[in-house]
């Protein structure tokens, strides 16, 4: 006698979400898009160009943990809403790969907030107490980059901390690239499947 399967006499269907559901779910992507756009391109660019870099830095250090998390948790809301309403086994393959997208965005996402954003604003704090100790930080933009290549040269420690920050930097940069071109495709694939404006 054969005993039923897990699946057997279940029928998988797909639920369309609420109108609620579809708000939340364009409301977390594209003010996770936004904000990553507003950081990466307007913001930081006109902080680092017009303030002092002890005073960008330090605003960078204060709204970073905040940036990072509003986006880990937008990008794990998004693929949960998402996942919710497609069932795995009725999966097309732009489903599976906006699924890809999702997963790849949270893991980026939670990578830059849980460890490399939180390195970079230590090690960024650490080189700021020793640069103020001689008399640096205040210079605008890009203005003081000798003194501080000098400072590399004399002061091995600070060298070093140099060469974490600029690869914490880029790893960190890379994972909010990656974000930011995650969120594009998903804004594409919702823009694909409305009817009217």
């Amino acid at each position: 006698m054969e005993t039923p399967g897990p699946n057997q006499g279940l029928t998988l269907t797909r639920t369309e979400p609420s109108n609620v559901v579809k708000l939340l779910h364009l409301l977390l992507l594209s003010t996770s898009w936004g904000m990553q756009i507003w950081v990466t391109l307007v913001a930081g660019l006109v902080m680092r160009s017009r303030l002092p870099r002890h005073t960008s830095g330090l605003v960078q250090r204060e709204l970073s943990p905040y940036y990072f998390h509003i986006g880990s948790t937008c990008a794990f809301l998004n693929l949960t809403l998402f996942a919710m309403h497609h069932p795995s086994e009725l999966l097309s393959e732009e489903e599976t790969t906006q699924i890809i997208i999702f997963f790849i965005c949270v893991a980026v996402s939670a990578l830059n907030t849980q460890w490399l954003g939180q390195a970079s604003c230590d090690i960024a704090a650490e080189m700021h107490r020793i640069e103020r100790a001689r008399g640096l930080g205040q210079e605008v933009g890009l203005l003081g980059g000798e003194a501080r290549r000098e400072l590399r040269a004399s002061d091995p420690g600070y060298g070093q901390l140099a060469r974490q920050l600029g690869l914490y930097r880029a790893a960190s940069a890379l994972c909010n690239l990656c974000c930011i071109a995650c969120n594009g495709a998903s804004l594409y694939h919702l823009a694909a499947h409305l009817s009217t404006l």
